[in-house]
């Protein structure tokens, strides 16, 4: 664990004073040991706790100060771990810590992206994810700086974000790109995480993918929130902006919000994240921004955090309210009782009744067990459900896929036949591509030839520089040992000063002594001359003085062999020291001459490097000039084929041209990128040279196609297709004459190449050949045809409900008799409705024809209008199709053998076959027709009458299950399946009877029901798959018949219902070629549909 020892002088000098300097040393060291605890080397998620701290930390000194002083010191270039976990603490403070710490990280944006820098260049899993976590950090500190109105969190309401939009489009254009380049950060982490735990087979469970995970929480915040942004501003483009200009943002919409439906649904599925946060579920499919109406579709995704116990307190035992004792106060009432009384009567328990106290204690222990049980069996239960339907529903997105590869596979023939036959026309130039490839491989050879004499030096440089290190390191030990001497001298001549003086100490204390025994001495001799006479009696004591004496010159003479044995240890001493000096003297003079050596070797080699990096500079311009000169040549042959006649006979497809020419556009973006870098770097030319040999032959190619497609193009066409030919070619030259000469280098543009070749796009693209249409008789006449047939379809429709209303009469009584009739007198003046909407519809359209012709025909109106037309068939198929439907319908239901449903979806069908009429009908017409009111009272009338067809059969549906009355063998057809299912079922039974039944029959009926459930709900999918499917089919079918207004776009359209059966002859389409500006979006998956109210 990295531990921080001493507090950063920047912070001990903001101390503002000794009255708070306790409290900010112990803010300072609170901080200190939770940043060390949180950003460490241990491959676990960072704890919750520690990071709260720092949080507070951020609030408590308003700003991030501290943080940093702390983080700056970390060792981050040694641990890619620490790394990581220093990025998760980072996003966790911008989010939840003080708005200041936005501003204070804006200051150390250098020290966050060379972290990211340093751990991209190598190859680490943890460390590819630091360069892709920085990224995302950069970003989000990028984003709130520039849009101070949104906070860290990215919680803000809808006003705000409108303010902040603001009412100019550019700025919401802009600030949806900064959103999605916000948004595409956040995804490329997230799939980065996933991926490298799909290879090193972790699970949630385990610290190490723990640790991965761990900061995915922030990042699952940040992306519900841009989600719903995102919605809202593109909702807010499109109602500003045509929808062509915006198809580029909705594409990446597309792509951003599939990424981000697959990370919240791994994500979800995870037990790690299930305990830590609330995921929410996006929709199947992407919001239709085509239609402003989808937007109160549109709901927000809620991401919730749950309330965390906190990890250092151990939770309270539960206490079963049930099982527990009784209460403290009553007991000791009773217990005084008993005391003072004696037990009451007849409250003594026997053996039997204790026992029966004890099984009845163990069944409660035993029933909660149970509960718990039986609760954890549902949750696995909820859990496998989850599974199971994120296994179906990757399961389906597989299929999907594999028709998407179909699909593919085929166009994909397509184009290889396409290609093959262009191939033909390619094989003259072969021989000039298959030299320009022999040159670029030598040209690399003498690269990586180049390439390795550079690491050469590099080698030899790193090596110099190590014996550097090493004399300096032993210069270092040498002074080390010097100073050492020193010091030993040092030491030495102290001992020998402090000897010398305890020595002189003795001697003047032995020489005191010396005087003194001498003045004894004397006074001994005056008294032994005055004393003569007691000479005997002063004889011993004489005889002690001398031996006195004795002791005394012993005890001189010992110290002074002393004092002769330190002097010669001093000599010795001295002589070691000097022996040192010459030596270390030697040893100084010897590394001088060394260093010396190196630094004259180490002189060479840098001048040799400076020599082979000039060299290096030199070859490199000179392979670029040489692909440029060869790029000129070929560019130059390109230009040469448009005045050559020998070229006439050539041709080419526009669709060709259009693929050639986009080519070229790529490969001028990649050139542009090459010459970027190599003005940076002037040492590495390979992306310039790769770039621009790709772009010549590219160049070249489109420029002989453009050539080749002009020889099969209308004059004028062809004209500016020659012409923007020659510039292309003219400015393609100026920019390969440039990267030639190495002062034109700096000044070369690559960019004014794409003009011309957008030109050569665009003109490529309107060349392109147009779908037919039909004919002006045929459309007159189909327009005719269908409306007489539909009154005939109405009119036989309202012939055959009175036979079978007279067959139901004759064939049923009672209750049947009255149902029926109820519903075929509904159906009856249904059909009256629709001929009077029909009527209405052909005599507002007569008035449209007359006053819009002017002096052309109805047949030229009719073919002016083809979108307009084709609607107008389209409804009138429509409705005859619907009123033969609804007749089938209502006989077979007479007869016993249909279904109640089948009449509900036929009327359904029926007012959106004329809502479709109507809305056909009054794209053209006049805003005060009088024809257009009474077509408008007449739909009204049709879905009022369609509204009553289906009360009548769903009143008539009950009345005669409230009876009871059995149908025959069709009753259970007409009353649907799941009545059927649930009649069989023993649930189905008004009195449930479950005397009898014992605990496990009970549960196992349960499971069997729950099965039972299980079974109609995969049925019920089933089938609305189905249903959806036979949908898209029929809108695919569908989408030749193209919105009828195309001629005035600003009126609504209606568009084609879908249905599951096939349709009669009557009310087939016409087959009209089919045009591309009409075909349906199938990626966003939705389909336009009526709207009608019953």
């Amino acid at each position: 664990m990295n531990s921080i020892k001493n507090v950063p002088a920047r912070v001990l000098s903001r101390r503002p004073g000794h009255s708070l300097e306790a409290e900010r040393e112990q803010f300072d060291k609170t901080q200190a040991i939770s940043i060390s605890k949180a950003i460490n080397t241990q491959e676990a998620p960072v704890k919750e706790k520690h990071a709260r701290r720092i949080i507070l930390g951020t609030h408590h000194e308003k700003g991030a100060f501290t943080f940093w002083s702390y983080a700056i010191g970390l060792p981050l270039p040694s641990s890619s771990i620490l790394s990581w976990k220093f990025c998760h603490v980072l996003h966790k403070v911008l989010r939840d810590g003080h708005p200041n710490v936005l501003h204070d990280c804006q200051r150390y944006r250098s020290n966050i992206r060379e972290i990211g820098d340093l751990w991209g260049h190598l190859h680490d899993r943890y460390g590819q994810l630091v360069n892709i976590y920085t990224k995302l950090l950069l970003t989000k500190i990028s984003f709130h700086l520039k849009h101070p109105e949104f906070p860290a969190g990215l919680e803000v309401t809808d006003e705000v974000l409108e303010k902040a939009a603001g009412t100019d489009v550019n700025n919401v254009f802009q600030l949806t790109v900064e959103m999605f380049d916000y948004m595409d950060c956040a995804l490329k982490l997230s799939e980065s995480v996933f991926r490298q735990l799909n290879t090193a087979i972790a699970v949630s469970q385990m610290s190490s993918g723990q640790c991965r995970l761990a900061p995915l929480i922030q990042v699952i915040q940040d992306c519900s929130h841009l989600y719903h942004y995102t919605v809202k501003l593109m909702f807010k483009l499109h109602s500003c902006l045509p929808a062509d200009t915006l198809q580029g943002h909705r594409d990446r919409f597309h792509e951003q919000f599939h990424s981000l439906r697959n990370f919240f649904r791994r994500a979800s599925d995870m037990l790690y994240f299930k305990r830590l946060i609330q995921i929410p579920r996006l929709p199947e499919g992407p919001p239709n921004f085509l239609r402003a109406s989808a937007l109160a579709e549109h709901i927000k995704p809620v991401v919730v955090i749950p309330e965390e116990a906190p990890e250092d307190e151990e939770p309270e035992n539960l206490i079963e309210i049930g099982t527990g004792p009784p209460a403290t106060e009553p007991a000791v009432v009773a217990d005084l009782f008993e005391q003072t009384f004696g037990p009451p009567n007849g409250s003594m328990k026997d053996d039997r009744d204790l026992q029966i106290e004890t099984l009845k204690r163990e069944v409660e222990t035993l029933r909660t067990e149970l509960d718990k049980i039986q609760l954890e069996a549902q949750r696995y239960m909820a859990q496998l459900k989850g599974q199971v339907n994120a296994l179906e529903a990757e399961l389906e997105e597989q299929r999907k896929q594999k028709q998407k590869a179909l699909v593919d596979n085929e166009q994909l023939r397509h184009e290889v036949a396409r290609l093959r036959a262009a191939q033909l026309e390619g094989e003259r130039h072969q021989g000039l591509r298959e030299e320009a490839e022999k040159k670029a491989s030598a040209t690399e050879a003498r690269y990586n030839k180049l390439k390795e004499k550079h690491s050469e030096l590099i080698n030899t440089h790193a090596e110099l520089l190590r014996k550097n290190a090493d004399t300096a390191k032993q210069l270092t030990v040498t002074q080390q040992s010097q100073e050492e001497v020193a010091r030993v001298k040092e030491q030495l001549a102290f001992q020998v000063a402090q000897v010398k003086r305890e020595s002189e100490m003795k001697l003047e204390e032995q020489s005191d002594q010396l005087e003194k025994l001498k003045t004894e001495l004397e006074a001994k001799a005056g008294e032994l001359v005055r004393a003569q006479a007691a000479l005997s009696r002063a004889e011993q004591s004489g005889l002690e003085l001398s031996s006195r004496l004795d002791a005394l010159s012993a005890e001189k003479d010992t110290l002074s062999s002393v004092v002769r044995q330190r002097q010669a240890e001093l000599v010795a001493a001295q002589s070691l020291v000097q022996e040192k000096e010459a030596a270390l003297g030697r040893e100084q003079e010897r590394s001088s001459r060394e260093k010396g050596e190196l630094q004259g070797r180490l002189a060479d080699k840098e001048s040799q490097e400076q020599e082979l990096q000039c060299r290096l500079l030199d070859e490199q311009f000179a392979v670029l000039r040489g692909t440029a000169a060869e790029a000129e040549r070929i560019l130059q042959d390109a230009v040469g084929k448009l005045d050559d006649p020998l070229h006439l006979r050539c041709t080419s497809s526009p669709d060709y041209l259009v693929s050639r020419a986009q080519a070229a556009l790529d490969a001028v973006s990649a050139l542009e990128k090459g010459h970027a870098q190599y003005l940076i770097s002037r040492a590495d030319a390979s992306a310039l040279v790769a770039a621009l040999t790709r772009f010549s032959h590219l160049a070249a190619d489109t420029i002989v196609h453009g050539s080749a497609t002009s020889h099969l193009a209308p004059t004028d066409p062809a004209d500016r297709l020659i012409d923007t030919c020659r510039e292309c070619g003219a400015r393609a030259l100026e920019l390969v004459k440039q990267l030639q000469d190495q002062r034109a280098l700096l000044q070369a543009q690559p960019g004014l190449v794409q003009t011309p070749l957008q030109g050569i796009l665009q003109l490529g693209q309107e060349l392109k050949p147009k779908s037919l249409d039909v004919r002006q008789e045929e459309l007159g006449a189909m327009v005719d045809k269908e409306t007489a047939a539909t009154s005939a379809a109405i009119e036989d429709a309202v012939r055959r409900i009175e036979d079978v209303m007279n067959q139901a009469r004759h064939a049923s009584s009672g209750v049947k008799l009255e149902v029926n009739e109820r519903i075929l007198n509904s159906c009856t003046d249904l059909m009256k409705a629709i001929r009077l909407l029909v009527t209405t519809s052909t005599s507002l359209q007569k008035e449209i024809v007359e006053s819009g012709r002017g002096a052309a025909t109805q047949q030229e109106f009719y073919a002016k209008n083809s979108r307009w037309t084709e609607g107008l068939i389209s409804a009138s198929k429509a409705v005859g199709w619907g009123a033969t439907q609804l007749v089938e319908s209502a006989d077979r239901v007479v007869l016993h053998t249909g279904k109640y449903e089948e009449l509900i979806v036929c009327s359904h069908e029926i007012a959106a076959s004329t809502a479709q009429l109507v809305a056909a009908s009054k794209v053209k017409a006049e805003k005060h027709s009088p024809h257009l009111s009474r077509l408008q009272e007449c739909s009204r009338a049709v879905n009022e009458m369609a509204a009553s067809v289906v009360a009548s059969t769903r009143s008539g549906q009950e009345q005669i299950e409230d009876r009871g009355e059995c149908w025959g063998p069709g009753a259970a057809a007409g009353l649907g399946a799941g009545a059927q299912t649930l009649t069989h079922s023993p649930l189905a039974a008004d009195t449930m009877d479950f005397s009898g039944l014992s605990l496990i029959k009970l549960k196992k009926q349960e499971m069997e029901t729950q099965v039972r459930v299980l079974e109609l709900e995969k049925t019920l999918e089933v089938e609305r798959v189905r249903l959806g499917e036979l949908r898209k089919q029929h809108y695919v079918l569908a989408g030749a018949m193209g919105t009828p207004g195309e001629e005035e776009p600003g009126r609504p359209s209606a568009a084609p219902r879908g249905g599951s059966s096939k349709k009669p002859p009557l009310a087939q389409k016409p087959s009209v070629a089919p045009r591309q500006d009409q075909q349906l979006d199938k990626k966003d998956g939705s389909y336009a549909a009526p709207l009608v109210n019953y």
